[in-house]
């Protein structure tokens, strides 16, 4: 019983991690001069783009373009340029996005 607890203490910390690690790549990559968590700033807060994609089974896709190719007309008149990432970081980015609640 002992292990099991201890690992998921391990598996919890490291998720946690995990999510620090992908905030840090958000800000590098500038995500945070148009977005904010919780409040509109030029574009949508991220638990907005969550709340609005929760049952979207095709949204980790949808955005994954997005933020490689840049996009308009969703959450209004304000384009979304492309960005700057490789595919490997649009994935994790739009998997944190879409766990903000």
């Amino acid at each position: 019983m002992m292990k099991i607890a201890i690992a998921a203490l391990l598996m919890s910390a490291a998720l946690v991690a995990h999510a620090d690690d992908t905030e840090q790549l958000a800000k590098s990559k500038s995500c945070f001069a148009c977005h904010a968590m919780a409040k509109k700033l030029v574009g949508p807060s991220f638990k907005d783009v969550a709340a609005k994609y929760k049952n979207d089974k095709g949204a980790e896709d949808k955005l994954i373009l997005k933020i490689l190719q840049g996009g308009s007309g969703t959450w209004g008149a304000v384009p979304m340029p492309p960005n700057q990432v490789t595919d490997a970081e649009a994935h994790q980015l739009v998997r944190w996005v879409l766990a903000q609640k």
